[in-house]
């Protein structure tokens, strides 16, 4: 592994959580993410499903964690299934969970090879009423159009077991996800700490005729080597107009004398993520309006993140911060504060230069698991994220951190990333 092992007391911690909403007399099943192939006989990096993560700590394909609280054996109220590995295997694919480790890793005493997985359920399934399967219920899922290895588990059970209940795990993780412990935001700590070094490692190297993709490999660089397992989500390093693209990445254009860089980009550290923004000169000092334009948007992010504290709304925070954000619109000319005052309020003029949201979850997935119905609790964290993109004059901006909230406001994890002009032009002059 790349990160230090996490201490096994925080998966069994989360286990009992989460039995403890189950229903009297239920099985859960919980199963690995699929390795995604690639072409000819590559494959993708493997991806670990995030609710086992949770749940057991194991980070290796085909497994399987089964959940009987209820069982009368001691022994199957908690078996966790991997992959038998051989000598064959080692020196193909290097080291696998032995039955040892994988103990030694999720703090599950009974452990076994995948192939008992059928008939070790089989044995436990008729003296239980329900079963809990796993499933992608993220509301932006890109999984709809494939079967996953969740899917093909729900199937089976469904086929061999056609009169069980059937309930869904994933309404439980979300709820527990959504508080993140002790042990979870050390590791996102890490993740933001990592995310700082790799945005100084950028202004150290940025200058005029580089090319986008060079300071992604600055970025890239930076997080292997302090441990980093990946990038959280495919870097955008938007020079000029094509900071005003949301999601533009392709990140390989030059970096022109006078333009500014907006940089997204986030850590993977343990499986733990971090996801920021920050803007900077490509020369190394703001013009005048792109300091205008950087100080409206960093006067949004000081005050809205204010805003992310216990009982707080999602909907009426965004209403918030949208407001924040029109006031500085009009300050900087964009909108005129007479027709800001007669809009149509279903469809307001701040959005022609902010058309996104300000806050979401963030831990195990980038965009985390949650209900945004749900007030604001201690324990959550939340990334603040205004922006303002301005297509006619070529200048995107959004500056973004990862805040932990607390019952005395909110902790800023990512605070040692230089955000203040000042700061970020001395740091590129070196």
């Amino acid at each position: 592994m790349r990160y230090a092992q996490i201490p096994s007391s925080l998966f069994i911690k989360n286990r009992q959580d989460f039995t403890a909403k189950m229903e009297p007399n239920s099985i859960a099943i919980l199963t690995s993410n699929d390795v995604m192939p690639n072409n000819a006989d590559d494959e993708m990096g493997f991806s670990q499903n995030n609710d086992l993560f949770y749940l057991s700590g194991v980070d290796q394909e085909e497994s399987i964690l089964v959940l009987y609280p209820d069982a009368a054996l001691p022994a199957n109220r908690e078996i966790l299934f991997v992959k038998e590995t051989s000598e064959l295997i080692k020196i193909w694919e290097g080291d696998k969970l032995t039955k040892e480790k994988a103990f030694e890793v999720s703090g599950v005493k009974n452990v076994k090879w995948l192939q008992d997985f059928d008939l070790t359920l089989q044995y436990m399934a008729f003296e239980a009423d329900t079963f809990y399967l796993g499933h992608n219920e993220h509301k932006k899922t890109l999984t709809a159009e494939m079967l996953t290895q969740q899917d093909r588990m729900i199937a089976k059970c469904k086929e061999k077991y056609p009169l069980h209940n059937y309930r869904r795990a994933a309404k439980i993780t979300r709820e527990l996800r959504q508080i993140k412990s002790e042990e979870e935001i050390v590791l996102m700590q890490q993740a933001a700490n990592i995310s700082v070094s790799g945005f100084k490692r950028v202004l150290k190297a940025v200058k005029p005729g580089m090319m986008e993709y060079e300071l992604e490999a600055e970025l890239t660089y930076e997080f292997v080597r302090n441990g980093a397992k990946r990038h959280a989500f495919m870097p955008i390093v938007a020079s000029g107009a094509n900071a005003c693209a949301l999601h533009y990445n392709t990140n390989d254009s030059i970096c022109k004398e006078g333009d500014m860089i907006l940089m997204d980009f986030g850590v993977c550290y343990a499986n733990y993520n971090s996801d920021t923004t920050r803007c900077f000169p490509v020369n190394g000092k703001f013009s005048e309006r792109q300091k205008e334009v950087y100080n409206a948007v960093l006067h949004c992010l000081k005050e809205g993140s204010k805003l992310l504290k216990p009982g707080a709304v999602s909907a009426e925070y965004e209403k918030q911060m949208a407001s924040l954000v029109e006031q500085q619109l009009i300050n900087l000319g964009l909108l005129d504060a007479e027709k800001v005052k007669m809009q149509d309020p279903e469809n307001p003029l701040y959005k022609k230069y902010f058309m996104h949201g300000t806050a979401h979850f963030i831990g195990l997935d980038v965009h985390d698991v949650g209900l945004y119905t749900r007030p604001f609790e201690a324990g959550m964290v939340l990334t603040c994220e205004p922006g303002i993109y301005i297509a006619e004059e070529g200048i995107g901006c959004r500056l973004e951190n990862d805040y932990l909230i607390t019952e005395n406001g909110n902790i800023n994890l990512t605070a040692e990333m230089p955000i203040e002009i000042d700061e970020i032009e001395n740091l590129i002059k070196g």
